[in-house]
């Protein structure tokens, strides 16, 4: 049953991985905190950190040895400044040493301590990681696995995993740390739809009542419209940064000419709103790419998508206001939890259609509850969504978060105002249901080939040159 806060789901966070920035920063920093709570910090006389499966094979590109470094020393996803991590990893390179958790310093020779094991992949998960902790007489203090699971989740073992899906034990860690447990708990569309028809809500009313569980209701929609701000902030920088994208491909960034072209020619002629989409998701996927701040939405590689709907329900339907922004991201998170129960929205098990896929499902789902969708056409709209990103590959080139990612997020955009359009067009009746389609992306990522799973080993990431 469902004990996901929406703020797991829509988490303020930096480029240009979720599963490869965010959680690795997250699972050091987790990993030496621990050390420092049993006593065996100031033991401790080095650390290696491997990584394996996806991590090891593009997280060269995803900033994965960037993001390990500065959570050693303590750094937080949501609240590390992008121009402080650079500094910070330029010192641990230069000086091969650092401080673990900005106390205790060790010597750290980056290329030999930190390693990417390309041949190699953890049982648990594609995304492992194995932190080795040792004292100066070479005896191991604490050695532990841990999985990046996508969105910035991490789940913490060995082989009480291989039993169960590494997506199942971090729910199931959830459910168990909720205290105390929701009003209107859910896992299924089925059993979501069943709350507010028993309860006469409507989806973002249970989400809401649910969120209420951990914070008053007034700071859940202060929280919330502060996630809209932070949208809307990256945004406004991804108009303004000029330039050329970190890494080998050299991608020049195209959101700040496409805004310029749209602002100068609406004195003249309407802009098509299409045209709005692709620049605001483009502006946050850039930004993404380079580092910057983003909203994990529910991953950093399909960030745009919600942000970039959002602001097209601000700016171009009437009547649009706050409350309708809370209409929209209660409901994205509440589709969201139900992919993260029933598949997983992690690339390297579920390929794109864990990201962008999601994303789109979300987006559109939420889009019909800030224009006053009823549940079934909620639901309608997010089955849509998902339904027509089924078997979407991750392959980025070079393995950056850039091609096709930051592309794919302004296609997953209007593919997701097309789907809310299609559901409001409808009375919510409809052949395939969404939890029907969540079995099927699960099926389908489960037999997909790992080259198409955030491996750079296949598709556009063996056909298109890097350089």
């Amino acid at each position: 049953m469902s004990a996901l806060s929406v703020f797991d789901i829509l988490k303020v966070g930096i480029g240009p991985s979720s599963s490869h920035t965010m959680g690795p920063m997250h699972a050091a920093r987790e990993f030496v905190a621990d050390l420092r709570r049993d006593g065996l910090l100031e033991r401790a006389d080095s650390v290696y950190v491997r990584l394996y499966g996806s991590l090891a094979l593009t997280g060269a590109g995803h900033g994965t040895d960037r993001a390990v470094l500065v959570g050693l020393e303590g750094a937080d996803p949501a609240s590390v400044e992008p121009d402080q991590l650079q500094r910070d990893v330029a010192r641990i390179t230069s000086s091969q040493h650092l401080r673990l958790l900005g106390e205790h310093e060790i010597a750290f020779d980056v290329p030999m301590q930190l390693l990417f094991m390309m041949h190699e992949s953890l049982p648990a998960h594609p995304n492992g990681m194995r932190f080795t902790a040792l004292d100066a007489a070479g005896k191991v203090l604490r050695e532990e696995e841990i999985f990046s699971v996508g969105g910035g989740f991490i789940v913490r073992g060995g082989g009480a995993l291989e039993a169960q899906s590494a997506q199942a034990k971090v729910d199931s860690a959830a459910v168990a740390a909720a205290a105390p447990a929701v009003p209107y708990p859910f896992a299924t569309s089925a059993e979501l739809l069943a709350q507010c028809d028993s309860s006469g809500l409507e989806i973002f009313e249970v989400m809401l009542a649910n969120e209420s569980s951990w914070r008053a209701v007034e700071q859940v929609r202060a929280d919330l419209l502060g996630i809209w701000q932070v949208m809307q902030a990256c945004v406004e920088r991804g108009f303004h940064q000029q330039g050329v994208l970190p890494g080998v491909l050299k991608v020049r960034r195209r959101a700040p000419r496409l805004h310029r072209v749209l602002t100068e020619s609406a004195a003249e002629r309407p802009v098509d709103a299409m045209d709005w989409v692709n620049a605001w998701a483009l502006a946050v996927n850039e930004e993404n790419a380079a580092g910057g701040r983003v909203v994990t939405a529910p991953t950093n590689g399909a960030a745009g998508i919600v942000p970039a709907v959002l602001h097209y329900y601000s700016r171009f339907q009437p009547g649009a206001n706050e409350e309708g922004v809370l209409r929209f991201l209660l409901t994205a998170g509440a589709m969201a939890m139900l992919y993260k129960h029933g598949a997983s929205i992690s690339g390297a098990e579920m390929g794109c259609m864990g990201e962008v896929g999601v994303a789109c499902s979300m987006a559109a789902a939420g889009l019909v509850a800030a224009l006053h969708g009823t549940n079934e056409q909620v639901e309608n709209a997010a089955e849509i969504g998902m339904e027509h990103n089924l078997g979407l590959t991750c392959d980025p080139v070079a393995g950056l978060v850039q091609i096709p990612c930051i592309e794919r997020n302004a296609m997953g955009a209007v593919k997701a105002i097309n789907a809310a359009r299609l559901a409001m067009r409808g009375d919510g009746s409809h052949k395939v249901s969404l939890d029907q389609v969540i079995a099927t992306m699960r099926q389908t990522g489960h037999d997909m080939s790992t080259i198409y799973k955030e491996t750079s080993q296949g598709g556009l990431a063996v056909n298109v040159p890097e350089c």
